[in-house]
């Protein structure tokens, strides 16, 4: 058992540290209020070998770890927060799931723009009446008989889809069947007819998102990338993405904790340094352990999974502990800068806002409390009602 990087680790994140020092750090309160997708910053990763970190190099990536694509959240996010969303975008949640589902003619036509950072995917999950109950959605894909070549007819609507007004292409979990043996996913391009977008809406974080409606949007076989029976593949990169949203939280943490640490040593009241007073040291000793702790289970969920599907027991204790310690280390180092921290023309109120975002994004606390208590238990809990006798004699 090592607690260390390794000399490799150590190498890789001071050469992405001096990159995001050199080339992100002096437009990084601009992006921070930026609503529109960096895609110049992603274009920039690409050519550096920041984008597709955990996709294998056969399919164009990088051939890295888990880790190493948490090393780089991290580096990044200490020089400028919103770059950290292009290397979560990049390696985690949808790119990867393509990567490692996707045909070789997929992978042709989406996923080399993709690693380019010319385009962007988004996932296209959340249903007005299927979030955490995300088995409940009810956008449907119907085999076309219209066509020789086959394909389907999806039909129905998707809300809170990060990236949505950007997104070159999305991909959309849809329901072929009954069940959640029936769930399976299409990749459906952002100039598809039948595809209609909703009235943006801001949200604290700084994103817009917009409403998809699917209106008998086609989608031909080749643009199919699981069908009946994957959702549970989908899900297992889930709970990857789950990383590099824990990443992110824990990382916007550490720097609100680096703001208020120079804040505390050069602002003075009452004749002395905040560093000085007791209460404030306190406060320091507390953001110190919870951010310390936090990152240790975040390495323990990204080393395992890279040696296997990723364990949603740990994952969701991982992504819980870091949204909650990078939210709450986030008002803590406000609260010592004062209103200084609440100001716009500083990064520290934009990572205030972005922790909280997180604590509900990639699975709520709640849910994720849900699914650690489930693994304390060895069982499953269902969060639904329980069936009227009769229907569950007639199952």
């Amino acid at each position: 058992m090592d607690f260390e990087l390794t000399e490799e680790q150590r190498l890789f994140q001071d050469a992405v540290d001096a990159f995001a020092r050199d080339q992100l750090a002096d437009g990084a309160l601009a992006r921070a209020h930026q609503k529109e997708y960096p895609r110049d910053v992603a274009r920039l990763m690409a050519e550096n070998g920041l984008l597709g970190i955990t996709i294998p190099e056969e399919d164009g990536g990088q051939g890295g770890s888990l880790m190493d694509a948490v090393i780089a959240i991290q580096a990044v996010a200490m020089h400028c927060p919103r770059s950290a969303d292009v290397i979560q975008a990049g390696s985690f949640g949808a790119i990867r799931t393509f990567a490692a589902y996707g045909s070789d003619d997929q992978k042709e036509r989406f996923l080399k723009p993709l690693l380019a950072g010319e385009t962007l995917i988004a996932v296209a999950m959340t249903e007005p009446d299927a979030g955490s109950a995300v088995t409940d959605l009810r956008t449907t894909a119907t085999p076309d008989g219209a066509n020789g070549g086959g394909g389907f007819r999806i039909n129905g609507q998707k809300c809170f889809t990060s990236h949505s007004p950007e997104a070159d292409v999305f991909l959309a979990y849809v329901r072929f069947g009954p069940g959640v043996g029936g769930i399976g996913s299409v990749l459906i391009p952002r100039d598809s007819e039948g595809l209609e977008f909703g009235a943006e809406t801001s949200f604290l974080g700084g994103d817009d998102w917009a409403p998809l409606f699917f209106d008998n949007v086609y989608v031909p076989p080749e643009n199919v990338l699981l069908g009946e029976g994957g959702f549970k593949k989908q899900i297992a990169g889930f709970n990857v993405e789950r990383l590099g949203n824990s990443a992110r939280s824990l990382a916007l943490g550490r720097l609100a904790f680096e703001f208020a640490r120079d804040h505390a040593l050069t602002r003075s009241q009452f004749g002395r340094p905040l560093a000085e007073f007791q209460g404030i040291q306190w406060k320091f000793a507390e953001m110190k352990m919870k951010l310390e702790a936090a990152q240790l289970l975040l390495y323990r969920a990204a080393v395992n999974a890279d040696k296997g599907l990723p364990s949603a027991d740990e994952t969701s204790v991982a992504k819980a502990v870091c949204n909650e310690t990078g939210h709450w280390v986030a008002s803590e180092a406000l609260q010592v800068m004062g209103g200084t921290g609440y100001s716009q023309e500083h990064l520290m109120e934009y990572c205030f806002r972005r922790t909280r975002g997180w604590m509900i994004a990639g699975g709520s606390i709640e849910i994720l409390k849900n699914r650690i208590a489930e693994g304390v238990f060895e069982t499953r809990f269902s969060q639904r009602p329980p069936r009227p006798q009769e229907d569950q004699k007639d199952a």
